[in-house]
């Protein structure tokens, strides 16, 4: 397995972690996560945690399944750099209350959903009239 993909399935947990330590303390102590702590552990869990994951274990299956090798190591490269930008800023602009950090933010993660989608349907379309 590629470092970087490895790196998405490690970071997949350390959000994780992150995203269910955010539920605890603030079920705990509720005064204690200044911001929007709902949406802060909601995004942690899926955008860190699942779609992470998704990243990691689909830019290593997908295309050994479809017998090909990823269309672009440097597009996936440029994903996991925008990912990991992406929703720390979001994090941020939640518990600071700031709108732009958060919009930064989530353009940085749409910005690497949209390569990790182009990328995927870039390795696994037909190319030729003789492919299932």
């Amino acid at each position: 397995m590629l470092a970087r993909n490895r790196l998405f399935i490690t970071i997949a947990l350390v959000y994780a972690l992150l995203g269910g330590g955010v539920a605890v303390l603030w079920l705990l102590a509720p005064g204690t996560i200044t911001g929007d702590a709902v949406r802060l552990h909601a995004h942690l869990m899926l955008l860190g945690f699942v779609t992470m994951m998704i990243y990691g274990i689909g830019l290593h299956a997908l295309p050994r399944f479809s017998g090909r090798n990823l269309f672009s190591e440097r597009t996936a490269d440029a994903q996991f750099v925008l990912a990991n930008a992406g929703l720390p800023a979001m994090a941020a602009g939640w518990l600071a209350g700031s709108r732009e950090i958060l919009l930064a933010g989530g353009l940085l993660t749409w910005a690497a959903m949209l390569l990790f989608t182009v990328n995927i349907l870039l390795t696994v379309r037909r190319r030729g009239p003789g492919e299932a």
